[in-house]
């Protein structure tokens, strides 16, 4: 029988060496996987869950959202695969946006952990696949055009692949080394994980978690319940509008319009989004589970920054949105892009909360949404490859300090070193620097985005696929606080690239891609003078009769 653990501090050891599992188990799969996505962009994430598939502990780098997920997705796999089926050296694989993280090119994988013959554990991990086939497009209109969807299925049974799935797969994508190895490098993590948790069990003899895991579940409840009890009760709303689709490819009519209602009552929250814009026939659909996850994350790190999460951090939370809305569409709605309506979460909740928490929110982040850009093609020899650029925009400023200039949020992607990406492919990145005056003026600025240049060296063209926003929508400043700069893609002929599109970049051509920068906080008039001369000395700021940040990208 399990014993609880009276120690705190011995309750904080046997935590942290979980979370160092999943670390560990991180860091082969950073290792091992083939696709710089995983290797230099670190779009994944790694979790040890109890019997229940509710996680204990998650790794501390990967994308924190994806974490906050897992463990409904594991209740759903489990409903598929109950957990008197499983074997050891099973992993079920999906990449069904409704019961994962929200589009196809993510794949969850999900393996048994047993000790002394029965099961009391499960690890998880999501890594973003290379390729999964289908078209790379704006213009889907349907879920099926996107690629491949995979339902629960097992890939492994008993340690041995299962080989009509694994054939069944890589028919379907391009790159199938690629993608074979990224899912071998998810099971060497899942690997690791399963070592660890027995050894933990064995040093500590204990049969199961399921006492720690009650505990670790209670500490970080009752951790998150105390910052929502800081909160006034009330109903606070915000409304946040962005570019959506709104005449990409001559289609007109359909920007993305998000109504948040964030309801505080004693220790419990919910947040709604009624009134947001209905689904619509393209990409920009952002499933219930992937809305909840970049909704229960960022007011996490607003209410609670200190306490390690796990599946207990977000039971105080409901996420609801009606049926049919951008924010919760119906199957086969295309979800590819499900990250430019999902980032824009945060924005909604910051500013909903602003007047109630004004020394806590940020402005919003030009990040938010993410602008991705995806080249592929093949070298001169004719060798195909395919990259996606995780590059990062200027966050949005906070009352005391100014926004961090190209960095991620609200997702924990980074851009990976330019050595690895022209490695991965034959493209030349000419330069990549901060851009000068993209941060919202304000009593304290708003983060730089950045400026990168890529060329095409090949004697072919190169596919440029954008995934954009914040083309005609800049990121907002709060209290009296100016807009940052809004996101552009100009090829070196001068014509502008719409940032939901598909082009081709010629041989010998160049383009330059301006992320956008991050929101201010206070009127610009306050900042003092000190600052002022700092920013114009750094080139953070663009003089007084200087150049604009698109005069001077151009």
């Amino acid at each position: 029988m399990t014993r609880p653990v009276t120690d705190p501090v011995g309750l904080e050891v046997r935590w942290d060496r979980l979370a160092a599992a999943t670390d560990e188990a991180a860091s082969t799969m950073l290792r091992t996987a083939f696709s710089t996505i995983i290797r230099e962009s670190n779009d994944y994430t790694v979790v040890l869950m109890d019997r229940a598939g509710r996680t204990m502990a998650e790794s501390r780098a990967g994308i924190p959202a994806f974490a906050a997920l897992m463990s409904s997705l594991t209740a759903l796999v489990l409903e598929r695969f109950p957990a008197d089926e499983w074997q050891d050296g099973d992993s079920v694989i999906t990449n069904d946006p409704w019961i994962a993280t929200g589009h196809l090119p993510d794949i969850a994988m999900i393996s048994p952990v047993f000790h002394s013959g029965r099961l009391v554990a499960f690890s998880g991990t999501v890594a973003h696949s290379p390729d999964i086939g289908g078209t790379p497009s704006m213009s889907a209109t349907e879920l099926l055009s996107e690629g491949i969807l995979i339902p629960p299925l097992r890939l492994f049974r008993a340690g041995r692949v299962e080989q009509g799935v694994r054939d069944l797969l890589l028919a379907n994508v391009r790159l199938a080394d690629q993608v074979w190895g990224d899912l071998e490098a998810q099971a060497a993590a899942h690997a690791v994980c399963r070592r660890r948790a027995q050894e933990f069990l064995t040093d500590f003899r204990e049969p199961d978690f399921e006492a720690f895991a009650a505990q670790v579940h209670a500490v970080t409840d009752a951790s998150m319940r105390a910052g929502v009890r800081d909160l006034p009760d009330g109903v606070y709303r915000a409304a946040v509008d962005a570019d959506g689709v709104d005449g990409v490819d001559g289609v007109d009519g359909h920007p993305t319009h998000i109504e948040c209602a964030v309801t505080v009552s004693g220790e419990d929250v919910e947040i709604d989004y009624t009134g947001s814009s209905p689904q619509v026939p393209f990409a920009t659909n952002s499933t219930l589970n992937y809305t909840r996850a970049y909704s229960v994350y960022p007011l996490k790190i607003l209410l609670d920054p200190s306490t390690r999460t796990n599946w207990g951090s977000y039971r105080s939370i409901r996420v609801t949105a009606p049926e049919g809305t951008i924010v919760n569409p119906g199957f086969p709605a295309p979800v590819v892009a499900r990250h430019l309506t999902g980032h824009l979460l945060s924005c909604a909740l910051y500013q909903a909360l602003a007047p109630v928490l004004p020394d806590r929110v940020i402005a919003d982040s030009g990040g938010a949404p993410a602008l991705r850009v995806r080249f592929a093609g093949g070298d001169d020899s004719g060798r195909p490859f395919s990259l996606m650029v995780f590059a990062n925009a200027g966050m949005g400023a906070s009352k005391e300090t100014d926004g961090l200039s190209a960095t991620a949020f609200p997702t924990n992607s980074g851009g990976g070193g330019i050595e690895a990406l022209e490695a991965a492919s034959p493209l030349h990145f000419l330069r990549k620097e901060l851009r000068a005056g993209s941060g919202g003026r304000g009593r304290r600025r708003g983060g730089l985005g950045q400026t990168i240049e890529v060329r095409n060296p090949t004697s072919r063209p190169v596919q440029m696929v954008l995934l954009g926003d914040r083309e005609r929508h800049p990121a907002l400043g709060l209290a009296g606080g100016e807009p940052g700069a809004t996101a552009q893609v100009v090829l070196d002929s001068g014509d502008r690239v719409p940032l939901k599109s598909i082009s081709k970049l010629a041989p010998g051509a160049s383009v330059v891609i301006s992320f956008a920068g991050g929101g201010g906080f206070g009127p610009a008039e306050e900042r003092e003078p000190e600052l002022v001369i700092a920013d114009e000395v750094a080139g953070y700021t663009v003089p007084a009769g200087g150049n604009t940040c698109e005069e001077a990208d151009r």
